[in-house]
């Protein structure tokens, strides 16, 4: 199991779709996974310590789980399935002397840990094939990044479009 937490929520400008970013903490990997808005805005919410008048459905399932004498240990990224990219969680929740996992979506499970200031863990087999690892600048390596030659078929497009702008007029409306 690798321990991580949550880096940052992104919206992608194109999709209007949310991503949550986890950081490893041992090493420097990050796992995304995309989200819903109402899973993003009810993690911003707990994170930015926004309080509403009324419980938001995370804030039910804690108050739920507390009142019926459970308490949350931890949630657990536990399998990524493809083709589809789906991920899997699980709630762990201790009940009297024994752990209870209860099936989740990753974005509600998360949505409950920063609620009840657990610890997320992510299965190492999912961190295997989903994590992302930065590539190193060249100040840290010490090696150039390879030269594009502009040989590549697909970039031939782009480069005929830049040539064609007339970027002499650009001033004009002044």
């Amino acid at each position: 199991m690798v321990e991580v937490v949550i880096d940052c929520i992104r919206m992608s400008l194109m999709t209007q779709n949310r991503v949550v970013i986890l950081k490893d903490n041992a090493q420097e990997r990050y796992l995304p996974i995309w989200i819903g808005h109402f899973e993003a805005d009810a993690i911003t919410y707990e994170l930015q310590e926004i309080v509403h008048k009324r419980p938001l459905t995370h804030d039910l399932l804690k108050s739920t789980i507390s009142n019926l004498g459970g308490e949350v240990q931890r949630i657990v990224v536990t399998e990524l399935r493809r083709p589809d990219d789906i991920f899997y969680a699980k709630i762990v929740v201790k009940v009297d002397d024994r752990d209870v996992e209860i099936d989740s979506r990753p974005s509600d499970a998360i949505a409950l840990a920063v609620r009840v200031k657990v610890p997320i863990f992510v299965d190492e087999s999912v961190m295997e094939v989903a994590a992302v690892v930065p590539e190193k600048d060249v100040e840290e390596t010490g090696e150039e990044p390879e030269a594009v030659d502009g040989s590549d078929d697909r970039l031939q497009i782009f480069k005929d479009f830049v040539e064609t702008l007339d970027l002499d007029n650009l001033n004009d409306d002044e």
